[in-house]
């Protein structure tokens, strides 16, 4: 754990210059808007340990799939998440010196991420080389009312000499993907001009085998200069190389007077425009952008951030810690996904890094989904899993390419349009859960907005698919008189090629029981006989194959402990807990694939991501006898496992567990527990956060089409708040040592369940318990 972040309500701030953890830093204060982000890289020169990363939604690149051995059935490629134009970047020079804070001595240096305002902001005093004192001041945004645009602030202020500074603004091609095969570069450049204060680069990705669009990306900037916050006069000289434009200015600057660059940068792509229309495009939003200046486009900004917090922010009052890490993981979660387009979702690293590469994993339906069904309007949810319908016939295509037939359908483990495009053999093949994870968030959805109309405009054709998978992927054990599931990979990465992982086995068969439930509630519909003609439906033999995999699938158990068993043969290994290897930890980090694998340590828990998933086929004891076998083992390795121990700890009143667990998933990046901040934030586990609160410690649930709560707070906390819609209602849920007020922050009525007890809380009224 590192522990140099200053602890504060609204903000990530870095007191001193922390250069060891600078790429930890600038995962940490990384900007978005849902359509483009940048990490918190400094905008002039830095020479020291960084990872420059700029990012545009939706762009990528298939870089070929190169393994030592093929195996049928991989994805041709890998798709990158590319690194784009760097736009953030101002060169400064004083004289013949480069500033570079990687070669001054830095006297002083404050860097804040301002999440109420989504700003990030840096004060620094630096000396030269030479003797000469420095100020430097910058602030910057990603515009989330322009979304297409982003702002800075820069100013320089020699302290104690008169120089000639020259300040070359610029953007810069010439970038590369850290995970580079042989330091490849992924673009080519179309087009660059420049004229007074403006420049223009268009760059498009390589050329592919694969039938991935070539994609084209126009990034433009202007800027203006000021001396003391007044308007100067000055010349600015274009310059260019490849894949790079500038305007150079060289300028006088007085000691103790303040120079001001202000930036302006746009990034278009041509997911979203004509590529003959980009430049044109370009110009006009820069000069849209410019005319409006600084302070308004910051203005806007700070207003749509400050609706933001209204809708979905969380307070925590009596622990600042807690309540940092809660408005961290909100605040990252609103500048990655925005739910403005539907062809978008939600990267595990969103705009902080591009490790893991793709854009849509299983962790958005089993871990993002509840958090925009209850943060935001219906429609971001049900864009979300209209997604997935999209790319259905994909899926069916993914299958086929693994011997499946039939229009059975395997989602893919990582995918930009579709397509698998991860090449791990052990995830790619037998990570087969995430197509449980899929079928689970229709059923999330419909069971919290109450839309049963998805499940025949969308989501019946997609349960048909993922159960036609999983009928030919379960086997007949003549030995066992079961159905069983061989060669599988749970969620726990730690156990690979295992026979009858319980949770792989339990989602498979409840995607088969809730799909004959959903065919019975569309029977004699004209809508089921259009499902049925479309997809070839065999409505009698195949409804009667599912039910007996159903009646009939084995699940590993142990009667001795009474609990589920990670997977056929669990027992076989030497059971341990985290106790015994305190010094080995990370153990992904310090032992081999081998150990860990013939290990009993858990990354994420399966057995008990079922009992969360599906708690209500459950009892409170079996759920706590198997908690409190598996825990102790459990290292935590995978971000998205302390917020599944915290809800579920919380349900079974262990409330320390509770608490640890939620410290742990809301400062996994801002602690960097896994030692991995560096690579980017675990943008999706960030959800996973917010449920702990408001599922773990709220007890939020919906059943029987009611909201409930079970509400309780931690010892550490005097009281803690969190605003949720439900079907039309807006409601602002606060928990106190003394008890629960909820307000109804809307126009018609509500009646909840608290603690099992009905309460009725009229339109723009409060009521406590």
């Amino acid at each position: 754990m590192k522990n140099y972040i200053t602890h504060d309500e609204w903000s990530i701030v870095e007191d001193g210059f922390h250069a060891a953890n600078n790429e930890i830093t600038e995962s940490l204060m990384s900007l978005g808007n849902g359509r483009m982000g940048q990490r918190g890289n400094f905008e002039e020169q830095y020479t020291g340990k960084t990872l420059l990363g700029n990012y545009v939604a939706g762009v990528y690149f298939p870089d070929k799939t190169r393994v030592g051995w093929w195996k049928n059935g991989y994805p041709n490629y890998f798709a990158k998440v590319l690194n784009a134009c760097n736009w953030t970047g101002i060169d400064i020079k004083i004289g013949e010196e480069t500033l570079d804070l990687n070669t001054c001595q830095v006297e002083d240096f404050r860097r804040v991420l301002n999440m109420q305002e989504g700003t990030l902001e840096r004060t620094t005093t630096v000396q030269l080389a030479s003797g000469k004192r420095l100020k430097i001041y910058s602030k910057r945004f990603c515009n989330m009312v322009d979304d297409e645009s982003g702002a800075i602030q820069y100013s320089v202020t020699p302290l104690d000499f008169t120089d000639t500074f020259t300040i070359t603004p610029y953007l810069d091609g010439n970038i590369s993907n850290r995970d580079s095969n042989y330091d490849e570069t992924f673009w080519n450049e179309i087009h660059k001009e420049t004229s007074f204060s403006e420049g223009y680069l268009v760059l498009e990705t390589k050329g592919n085998p694969y039938g991935v669009e070539q994609f084209q990306v126009a990034t433009g900037m202007a800027f203006d200069l000021k001396i003391n916050s007044l308007k100067t006069d000055y010349q600015s000289l274009p310059a260019r190389r490849e894949k790079y434009v500038a305007g150079v200015v060289h300028i006088e600057v007085k000691e103790g007077d303040e120079l001001t660059i202000f930036k302006y940068a746009v990034n278009l792509s041509s997911t979203n425009y004509e590529k003959d229309q980009l430049i044109p495009e370009a110009k006009t939003y820069i000069k849209r952008i410019s005319e409006k200046g600084f302070t308004q486009l910051y203005a806007e900004h700070v207003k749509a951030w400050a609706d933001k917090w209204e809708k979905n922010d969380i307070t925590i009052e009596g622990d600042i810690a807690a309540q940092q890490g809660i408005r961290f993981n909100i605040f990252h979660l609103n500048q990655t996904y925005t739910g403005e387009d539907e062809r978008l979702n939600i990267g595990p690293k969103g705009f902080t890094g591009e490790k893991y590469g793709g854009s849509t994993y299983w962790d958005t339906e089993a871990y993002c989904i509840p958090f925009y069904l209850s943060t935001a309007d219906e429609k971001v949810a049900r864009n979300l899993l209209v997604y997935r319908h999209r790319h259905l016939e994909k899926a069916i295509e993914n299958a086929e390419k693994l011997g499946f037939s039939g229009g059975a359908a395997l989602y893919p483990m990582v995918t930009m349009n579709g397509e698998e495009c991860h090449n791990e053999w052990e995830i790619t093949f037998e990570e087969i859960h995430r197509n449980g994870a899929i079928a689970f968030a229709i059923y999330d959805y419909v069971r919290y907005t109450g839309d049963e109309t998805y499940l025949s405009e969308y989501g019946l054709e997609v349960l048909i698919g993922i159960s036609r998978f999983w009928k030919q992927r379960i086997t007949w054990s003549a030995e066992k008189n079961q159905f069983v599931m061989l060669g599988v990979t749970g969620p726990n990465e730690y156990e690979n090629n295992v026979n009858n992982n319980w949770y792989t086995n339990y989602i498979a068969c409840w995607t088969l029981r809730y799909t004959l439930e959903v065919i019975s509630k569309l029977w004699g519909s004209e809508r089921l006989n259009e499902i049925i003609f479309q997809t070839h439906f065999n409505l009698n033999g195949e409804m009667a194959d599912w039910k007996n995999i159903v009646d009939n699938i084995h699940f590993p158990y142990d009667p001795e402990r009474q609990v589920y068993l990670q997977q056929q043969g669990f027992l076989d290994k030497e059971i341990l807990t985290v106790n015994d290897i305190a010094d080995h930890r990370p153990i992904n980090q310090k032992w081999s694939w081998d150990r860990i694998l013939r290990s009993c340590f858990i990354k994420q828990a399966d057995v008990l991501q079922g009992l969360y998933l599906f708690e209500d086929e459950f009892s409170v004891e079996e759920i706590k006898r198997n908690f409190e076998f598996y825990e102790p083992m459990t290292v935590h390795e995978s971000s998205l496992s302390p917020c599944v121990h915290s809800i579920l700890a919380a349900k079974i009143g262990l409330k320390e567990k509770a608490y640890e667990m939620y410290v742990r998933t809301s400062r996994l990046d801002l602690d960097d527990y896994n030692n991995d901040t560096e690579d980017g934030l675990h943008i999706t586990s960030m959800a996973g956060t917010w449920m702990s609160v408001v599922k773990g410690f709220a007890g939020q649930r919906v059943k029987d089409g009611v909201l409930t709560l079970n509400p309780y707070i931690p010892e550490q906390w005097n009281s803690y708040s969190f605003r949720i819609g439900f079907r039309g209602a807006l409601l602002r849920v606060q928990v106190t040592q003394e008890g629960v007020a909820v307000e109804n922050i809307s126009d018609h009525d509500v009646t909840i369940l608290i603690k099992g007890e009905p309460l009725l809380v009229a339109a723009n009224s409060t009521e406590r318990k």
